[in-house]
């Protein structure tokens, strides 16, 4: 019997279950007993263990060549040997980045956006380096536009990008690009229905946040907070910064490919939007062995990426958030005003 026999884990108060830890080989709930109120049951599933993988290729250059204007349907190959074929995203925030950065993220992508004023940064830092923007066109600009220029507005418009403007309080010009790619998926048609398990499996784009973790702190919790939100529903979603890149690992098992090139020496493993999760680690200078995770216990921050290890290996009883340090990615790539790729 599996656990969804025993219960919707979506809807546990209906028949009294209470999921405590969910994911890997085993599942730890209660259920209601007449003695003690709640009685712990021990669950080991019979199928498959799913290990999902994760690495930054998104930030490598061998990314960033011409082929990526060329061809805006290219995919990346995987630097973990899956058989995922990773299409990306772009989402630039109203925050500051540098040349470089954009450079790899921008050819990296199938399609970009820009949220609310995120245009602004995109257009004065190419007019900064005397590049033509037209080189970097954004595929859409969303918002409620209360921070994007008259001026960046009129010059996008005229060059054909769409500039949508959504007054909607209820959420912020980050959701808003975001429900855009949802809108480009289905579109697309990247959601097909599943006949053997009646379940949708979606060809979603891995979409990749420029900023998000850095600036007011309000905003920083946002993007922790949405990112946490997304994670039911998004394969993979990915924030960073000049100093980070960071993303959630979801209940169960994970391998983190680390490319030593462009990650740093410290990453993180924090307990953000939970009560507390049960860590086990390999590949880490400080590993962890079914050990607690809280903010009112131990966190595990300043810990060190290994030179030897090429894989992370992380498993969680809960969603957390992994983030690792980022090394400088040089000057960019400029020649005579243009992009030279």
């Amino acid at each position: 019997m599996c656990l969804r026999e025993l219960c919707d884990v979506r809807s546990p108060n209906q028949c009294g279950w209470v999921i405590e830890a969910f994911g890997g080989a085993e599942s730890v709930f209660f259920r209601p007993s007449s003695a003690s109120g709640r009685e712990r049951v021990s669950w080991k599933s019979t199928q498959p263990i799913s290990m999902k993988s994760w690495n930054v290729d998104f930030l490598n250059s061998s990314y960033s060549t011409s082929d990526s204007l060329s061809n805006p349907n290219r995919t990346s190959r995987c630097s973990c040997e899956c058989s995922t074929k990773h299409q990306y995203a772009l989402v630039i925030l109203n925050q500051s980045f540098s040349l470089p950065l954009l450079q790899r993220v921008w050819h990296s992508s199938s399609w970009r956006s820009c949220a609310d004023g995120g245009a602004n940064r995109l257009y004065d830092l190419l007019r900064s380096y005397h590049i033509d923007p037209r080189l970097y066109l954004p595929d859409w600009i969303e918002g409620d536009l209360d921070s994007l220029r008259c001026d960046v507005r009129e010059y996008y418009a005229s060059q054909g990008v769409p500039v949508v403007q959504n007054d909607c309080q209820n959420s912020t010009d980050l959701m808003k690009c975001v429900f855009a790619i949802q809108a480009k998926e289905k579109a697309e048609g990247r959601t097909k229905f599943s006949e053997n398990d009646h379940t949708a499996e979606s060809e979603q784009y891995d979409i990749v946040i420029l900023g998000g973790l850095a600036g007011r702190l309000d905003q920083t919790i946002h993007t922790l907070s949405y990112l946490h939100k997304l994670r039911k529903t998004r394969k993979r979603v990915y924030a960073v910064t000049d100093d980070n890149v960071g993303w959630v690992l979801d209940s169960g098992e994970h391998h983190i490919y680390i490319d030593h090139t462009l990650l740093g020496q410290t990453c993180g493993l924090l307990p953000v939007g939970i009560d507390e999760t049960i860590l086990s680690t390999s590949g880490l200078r400080w590993n962890l062995t079914d050990h607690p995770s809280s903010f009112d216990g131990l966190v595990s921050t300043s810990n060190h990426l290994v030179p030897s290890e090429p894989v992370v290996w992380v498993k969680t009883t809960k969603s957390i958030w992994w983030t690792a340090e980022l090394r400088p990615l040089g000057k960019g790539t400029v020649q005579n005003g243009k992009d030279d790729k």
